[in-house]
Order: C-alpha cells, then sequence, then structure tokens
C-alpha cells in the first residue's frame, strides 16, 4: 500500500529548474514512487493530480505556495524524502558572496538592493508571476531575462513595448539560452569570448551554432535569445530588432547570425532591412523558411551547421564516413530530441536530401507532416521537450529519463534501422547524459539498429565533452561531429 505526503509552504515560490532538480534527486531515493515540487497554479494542480501524488493539503495550495508531494511505499521512505526536499531547497537559496556571507533574498527589490550594479534580472518564476516580476525589472532600470514560459501573449507585448520606450531588453519569455559578456544564462555552454554575435529565438539553436564557433577555435561576444515568439506578428520582432541595434553598435562584434524558425512575413521584411542597413555582415538561419531573399551583406543558409560555418567564412565540414545499412534491416530513422531546434535541423537535412522523403514530427516544419497523419512508411523525429513529453516531469536536458522509454520502444521497432539522439550538455543540463544512455543502452541486441548521436557542447563545459564522446563510443553509438552530421549519416544508412 503506497503513502501519498503533501507538504505546503505558504507564499513561497522558487526557480522551476531548482525544483526540478530536486524532484529528480528525491525520485531515487528508495522506496520513493514518484515526487513533484511546484507551485500551486491550477496547471500545476492539475499536472500533480495526473501523476498520483496530489493530496488534500496540496489541492487546497494556492498560486503563491510551493506544495511538495510525494508518493512512496512507506512512510519512512516519505519521511527521507521530506527530509531530503528541506536540506535541497536550503542549498538552492544560499548564494555565497565575495565576503563570504550566506545571503537568501526573497525579492527581486532585496537582490537589488544588494548588487546595485547589476543590469540583469534572469526571472524563472511560474508563468502566472513572470510578467509582474519583470515589470518590476524593468521600473528598477534592470534588462530581464524570463526563463519562464506560459506567459501570455499580451503580457510579452507590453512588457517588450514598455522596454523598448526605457531602451532595455526584454530577453523571452520562455528565453532558455543567452550569453552575456562571456557569461552563459539559462541552458548554455562554456564559450570563448569572440568577434561573432548572435541573435537567436532559440535556445538549443543558439548553443549549437556557438559550440561550433567555439569547437572551431573561435568566439562569442554575446548571444541574445528574443524569446520563440518574438517574431510573431503580434510582437513584431522587438526583441530581435533590439538585439540587433545592440550588436550592431558593439565595437567587439564584427559579424552577427539570426537563428529562428521562420518569422511573419512582414516581420521578416522588418528584420531583414534593418540588416540591410548594417555595415556589418549577417548569417541568416531562418530554420525551416523557402524562398528567403536576403539584402547584399547577408547570407540565408538552412542550417545551423551551415550557419556556424558562413560565420567562420569555411565550408562546411565534409560528411562522416558512411555507415552500412542496419543491421536489422530497418528502413526508417527515428528520431528522439531533447532539443526541439536540433529536432527541426534533422526534418531539414532529411527533407533536403532530393528524393522522396516521407518525416513526420510533433513539431513539423514545413514539408514535413504531423506524427497522427503520416502514416507508417515515415521518418519519425520527435522533440521530447515539448510539453506532452514534459508534463508533470524534467525537461529531458534536465532528467535524460524522459528518453529512456522512448530508445528502448525504437530499439524494439522492427522497422526503425537508426536511432537519432541529441545529448546537449553545458549550464543548466544533466551532469551526465551520455553516461545514463549508455547504462540504458547495455545489453541490447548485436542486430539491432544503428544509433547515432551528436554532442552540442564545448571542452570547457563542466560535463566534460571529450569524456560524453568517448562514453558514447564504448556503448557502440556512432558520434557525429554536428547534429546536421548525425541526421546525414542516419538517412543516408537508411536509404535505398
Amino acid at each position: 500500500m503506497s503513502v501519498i505526503v503533501n507538504r505546503v509552504r505558504r507564499g513561497a515560490y522558487f526557480d522551476s529548474v531548482a525544483l526540478m532538480r530536486i524532484a529528480a534527486r528525491v525520485k531515487a531515493i528508495p522506496g520513493v514512487i514518484e515526487a513533484g515540487l511546484m507551485i500551486g497554479t491550477p496547471s500545476n494542480r492539475e499536472l500533480l493530480a495526473d501523476a498520483g501524488v496530489l493530496g488534500p493539503e496540496g489541492a487546497a495550495a494556492g498560486p503563491g505556495d510551493l506544495i511538495i508531494a510525494v508518493k512512496a511505499q512507506t512512510a519512512a521512505a516519505a519521511d527521507a524524502a521530506l527530509a531530503e526536499v528541506a536540506l535541497a531547497i536550503a542549498a538552492s537559496q544560499r548564494v555565497t558572496t565575495d565576503t563570504g556571507i550566506a545571503w537568501q533574498p526573497r525579492t527581486l527589490r532585496t537582490a537589488h538592493a544588494a548588487l546595485p550594479g547589476a543590469t540583469l534580472a534572469l526571472i524563472s518564476v511560474p508563468g502566472d508571476f513572470a510578467a509582474a516580476e519583470a515589470h518590476k525589472a524593468l521600473a528598477r532600470g534592470l534588462n530581464a531575462m524570463i526563463f519562464s514560459d506560459n506567459v501570455a501573449l499580451a503580457d510579452e507585448i507590453a512588457l517588450k513595448r514598455e522596454a523598448r520606450a526605457q531602451g532595455l531588453l526584454v530577453m523571452g519569455p520562455d528565453c532558455g539560452t543567452a550569453i552575456i559578456a562571456g557569461v552563459p544564462l539559462g541552458f548554455a555552454n562554456s564559450v570563448p569570448r569572440g568577434d561573432i554575435g548572435i541573435v537567436g529565438a532559440s535556445g538549443t539553436g543558439i548553443q549549437e551554432v556557438s559550440c561550433l564557433i567555439a569547437r572551431a577555435g573561435r568566439g562569442i561576444s554575446h548571444a541574445l535569445g528574443t524569446g520563440g515568439r518574438d517574431l510573431k506578428a503580434e510582437v513584431g520582432g522587438i526583441t530581435t530588432l533590439m538585439a540587433i541595434d545592440l550588436l550592431d553598435a558593439d565595437a567587439a562584434t564584427r559579424y552577427i547570425v539570426i537563428v529562428s524558425k521562420p518569422p511573419a512575413d512582414d516581420v521578416a521584411r522588418v528584420v531583414l532591412d534593418r540588416v540591410s542597413r548594417s555595415s556589418k555582415r549577417f548569417t541568416v538561419c531562418f530554420l525551416g523558411a523557402r524562398g528567403l531573399a536576403v539584402p547584399a551583406n547577408a547570407c540565408a543558409v538552412a542550417t545551423l551547421e551551415a550557419a556556424a560555418a558562413d560565420a567562420l567564412g569555411q565550408p562546411v565540414a565534409a560528411a562522416p564516413p558512411a555507415l552500412g545499412p542496419p543491421r536489422n534491416g530497418g528502413r526508417f530513422v527515428r528520431g528522439l530530441f531533447a532539443g526541439g531546434t536540433l529536432c527541426a535541423e534533422a526534418q531539414i537535412v532529411a527533407l533536403g536530401l532530393g528524393r522522396e522523403v516521407v518525416v513526420a514530427s510533433n513539431v513539423p516544419v514545413p514539408g514535413a507532416r504531423a506524427l497522427d497523419a503520416a502514416g507508417a512508411a515515415a521518418h519519425r523525429l520527435i522533440d521530447l521537450g515539448d510539453d506532452v513529453y514534459t508534463r508533470g516531469r524534467a525537461h529531458p536536458m534536465i532528467e535524460p529519463a524522459v528518453r529512456d522509454a522512448p530508445v528502448a520502444e525504437a530499439l524494439a521497432e522492427p522497422d526503425v534501422g537508426v536511432v537519432l539522439i541529441d545529448i546537449v550538455l553545458g549550464t543548466g543540463g544533466h551532469m551526465d547524459p551520455a553516461g545514463h544512455l549508455a547504462a540504458k543502452l547495455g545489453g541490447r541486441p548485436a542486430n539491432g539498429p544503428h544509433i547515432v548521436a551528436a554532442v552540442t557542447g564545448t571542452a570547457g563545459d563542466a560535463q566534460d565533452l571529450a569524456g560524453q564522446i568517448a562514453t558514447l563510443e564504448r556503448a557502440g553509438v556512432i558520434v557525429a561531429p554536428s547534429n546536421a552530421a548525425a541526421a546525414r549519416l542516419a538517412f543516408a544508412s537508411v536509404a535505398r
């Protein structure tokens, strides 16, 4: 008989990534069946209920409260889980200053008072609170990076217009990645300083481009995230245009790369007009866009790999050695991605092969099909970071176990000839994603599908890029030098 225990901390909210990490730690405790730490918004209470861990105390929580929910085999295991949560929360709040004093700010106001020289606030609270915190940041003259998602579009528009009037930048909402003066924020990588700037509406897109540039021996001046909706017609590209202005005026930035999914037509014209008025060179990568006409000082490319190569002034790297046909005779590729933009890039590679290819995805690019409309004879490329897969669970970049069941299913499918995987390193991510995957691949049959992967990361990342690659290769994974190269390798293997 299992035990469900809820505890509620009134008037408290915490960084969502920190809460996901704590929940993952708690679930590893022997005897713990499930655990969730969430702010008590209606949608979060629904998630906890669906996960079977919501009790009466948690159900009565409000949107300003933290719900700690545990389902365990015994009361003792539940008590151990709650004790671990208390320790982890206390540790997550401690910041050691230069004087060695433990500082635990509870509001943006007190944090800014302690760091009056700060120029940017990173906001990672539930979406219900994010807009209010961003308005507070702007009122204090702070630029804002809004990591939070589920912020109303009307709030995003209002925030960005307010910031533009004040000469401040709002990155986000749902801005997962930025690198400011060499400092990685959100999900980002250790990249050396350099003269290439990036403006990106895509977190893993920024990561892939910046890492490929770093691995070629160059560096980044700044990488400015915009949030995924910035180039919609309603928002009008406010942050994208301001970011271009900032990088254009930055003497340390020689070259600028823009990465996004296709913008609204009117917004694209405005952005490209702004590009045309710069004296600097640009690479424009609107993933999935077709027939894009760019000004003379810009080059349009189709993939993240090509964007990095163009910014470096180099050709795209030669294709890795071809694989033989899959040992099981499988005809299709199953892509299982942590990065949504990496999933999109793989679709573009597949559709650009110059032959009849049916590609399906839960996040289809132009030319691909929706999963439920593709039929059986299709390559399936899945973004496991999409809400349907992370409902009540951490993102796969934080918790690689999200990919365990889909990997096992793909390996068992007789028609799957190649399993295509991305491994994303950097701040905010799991410390050993390759080790986790390798452990799940042990004992698989020798005549199974090929497993092809690419690792987005740099030598400076805490996860150890070379060690991650070596771990994958020891597990029999074929590691390509980029996400696009991995996709080319995978689809060439199943070509008929």
